[in-house]
């Protein structure tokens, strides 16, 4: 009797809005598989946004929750996560309403505010890198 041949990895499935469905995992990996995950062009967004994070923050500390990246500076404490929607990339900034100026995203959390990196408008590099900085000096959110 022939062997099966070997399941390949399933790509992840897709949730509403295209968020892909990422087991919950701590480190860079974790963070790398759902950013690979991202359909179309939110995953060179996805990229850029991580490749800007640990330029700002060297030591941050990375991992996927609730099917979301999240960034911060201490264990199991975050100052910044991702998600994806149909349209967009959400960046949800946990202390937004600190940060000057700030990102123009209102939530129903008192102090989350969001930026929304839609495809066809550029990503301001320099405003989000400074917002990454201003973030992670400020309290994050035991998560």
């Amino acid at each position: 009797m022939a062997k099966k041949p070997g399941k390949k990895h399933a790509k992840p499935k897709l949730l509403a809005g295209g968020n892909p469905q990422i087991a919950k995992g701590y480190g860079d990996q974790a963070v790398q598989a759902y950013i690979a995950a991202m359909p179309g062009w939110k995953s060179e967004v996805g990229r850029r946004i991580d490749a800007l994070i640990t330029r700002v923050v060297p030591d941050v500390r990375k991992a996927v929750k609730w099917n979301s990246p999240l960034y911060g500076v201490a264990e199991h404490v975050y100052f910044l996560g991702v998600h994806c929607l149909t349209k967009y990339v959400k960046v949800a900034f946990v202390r937004g309403t600190s940060l000057n100026p700030v990102p123009p995203g209102k939530s129903k959390q008192q102090t989350v505010r969001y930026l929304d990196i839609y495809e066809d408008q550029p990503l301001d590099e320099q405003q989000f890198a400074e917002w990454v900085a201003q973030a992670s000096r400020l309290p994050g959110e035991r998560m």
